[in-house]
């Protein structure tokens, strides 16, 4: 007798008092605030058309097509359980009009999408240097945590593959890679233009940095004010952050 895998236990996960419903595989990979704060801070025009790189579940896709309704999300994932995730959060949403998904690894962006086509691209890469340590690299929070399958520059190349000239790109990375990060760049010939250093609570250190630049842009930077997420230690989110999904994560 053959024995059919099961399949992987769905969770529903709310936003937006419950507006936006996002599915998540139970004892997968979970998408966490970061990605909401990235959806915040990138800018987004009228009618853009954007590319998200490594997108999970679709999460940051999905936040910005309810917050612009005009604006085209192509969400790029290389895991094929997660594409099917994103397929039905699409469906769930009722935004199959406006956001697709596409099975790529990043590091092969030319094979399924045309370069610069995209006003912005956004990602929320993996933050884990792969080390030598044990880990399962076929596990589906392995390889979104940890830079298996692809390394910063992998996907900051394909952002600047992607991205019109003049287009945006934004990233979240830990604050201890930022020098990584702005060389990396600079490399890909794409100019920081706004910074924001994320601190859990006030008084702590800076754990996150959002950055979104300019492909091709000139040598401007503007730094904004640190952005707080949670009032005190230990204490609810401040209202910035609060007001950014409405209410907590159900």
């Amino acid at each position: 007798m053959i024995i059919m895998p099961t399949s992987p236990t769905i969770t529903n996960d709310y936003l937006f008092n419950g507006a936006l419903v996002c599915h998540q595989h139970e004892n997968g990979y979970h998408f966490s605030i970061d990605a909401v704060l990235l959806a915040h801070f990138c800018t987004v025009k009228k009618a853009n058309s954007v590319v998200d790189l490594g997108a999970g579940c679709g999460v940051i896709g999905l936040v910005l097509a309810h917050r612009y309704p005009d604006c085209y999300i192509t969400s790029v994932e290389m895991q094929e359980d997660l594409c099917t995730l994103i397929a039905a959060n699409i469906h769930k949403n009722k935004f199959g009009e406006r956001m697709s998904c596409v099975l790529s690894n990043v590091a092969h962006i030319r094979q399924v999408l045309p370069s610069e086509t995209a006003d912005l691209v956004v990602c929320n890469p993996p933050y884990g240097v792969l080390a030598s340590g044990r880990l399962n690299k076929g596990d589906e929070r392995t390889i979104a945590r940890h830079e298996v399958h692809g390394g910063l520059g992998d996907f900051m190349r394909a952002a600047s593959y992607s991205a019109k000239n003049r287009g945006r790109v934004a990233f979240i990375l830990p604050a201890s890679r930022l020098p990584e990060l702005l060389i990396t760049m600079a490399e890909c010939r794409l100019q920081p233009k706004r910074m924001q250093v994320v601190h859990s609570y006030p008084g702590g250190p800076g754990k996150l940095v959002l950055v979104e630049g300019v492909k091709n842009g000139g040598a401007e930077l503007t730094l904004l004010e640190p952005l707080y997420v949670y009032t005190e230690k230990n204490g609810p989110y401040t209202s910035a952050v609060a007001q950014m999904h409405e209410s907590s994560f159900s």
